[in-house]
């Protein structure tokens, strides 16, 4: 079964996202920002889904130089570990990113500091946490197989959409991923488009979830997408050697 998450329905109230994704998965991540943002797991304590929490996002840098703000970015996140731990959810968070390209060392050393703390912060909540890739968004870490070594020992997160922005979807798959976000797109635009109507090799990335045994969840940004890329994978899934 493949997991949703509710971006394809951000513009609905988290309560009919979830009701609207109950017929088509067992298996939802919560895109924890705007209408779905998440003060307290009381919305999602109605359904029995296995969740995923997606932190928030927005105004968060977890790399920044400016000491208040990497603070209160950690604190935001650990906020998301304390409503993940009451409904048993692993949680993706973004790795942080530089202003300038003098700073990028200093920045890296702030994001090994935030993932210091904030594994201690899920170690204390019993919580899995997972750094994501980033798209063609300059001066954000974790852009290419060569930021790897700043997550040592956590989780990764895969975003295939993203990898393929920044033409390296193949390094990265050769890597395990414990999570994996799935959307297409032409190589030029985040867009989250439908499997299929992009440019990446979904029987590829198929061969990396299953290698991996690890959670594959449906990014796209609109219900029908979602329904019909899930009806792709299947059928990818299907043409399997050996499936």
């Amino acid at each position: 079964m493949f997991g949703v998450s509710t971006y394809c329905l951000h513009r609905e109230p988290l309560a009919r996202a979830l009701e609207n994704l109950a017929s088509i998965t067992d298996c939802v991540e919560v895109m924890d920002d705007g209408l779905h943002y998440l003060e307290s797991a009381e919305p999602l304590e109605s359904y029995s889904y296995r969740y995923f929490i997606h932190a928030p996002a927005r105004g968060v840098n977890i790399a920044s130089l400016l000491e208040p703000i990497r603070r209160a970015s950690v604190e935001v996140l650990t906020q998301t570990f304390a409503v993940a731990a009451e409904v048993g959810a692993d949680v993706v968070i973004h790795p942080g990113y530089y202003a300038w390209r003098e700073e990028q060392d200093r920045a890296a050393e702030r994001f090994r500091q935030s993932l210091t703390e904030l594994t201690a912060a899920a170690e204390d909540r019993s919580v899995t946490f997972f750094v994501e890739n980033m798209g063609n968004w300059e001066y954000f870490f974790l852009r290419s197989c060569e930021d790897l070594p700043l997550i040592d020992g956590i989780g990764f997160a895969l975003d295939v959409g993203h990898a393929n922005l920044n033409g390296c979807l193949d390094e990265f798959l050769a890597h395990p991923a414990a999570h994996y976000h799935l959307h297409d797109n032409d190589g030029t635009g985040d867009t989250h488009s439908p499997v299929g109507d992009g440019t990446i090799d979904f029987s590829a990335v198929m061969e990396a979830v299953r290698r991996d045994r690890a959670t594959p969840i449906v990014e796209v940004d609109t219900l029908t997408g979602v329904i019909s890329s899930i009806s792709a994978l299947e059928a990818i899934d299907a043409a399997a050697p050996g499936e």
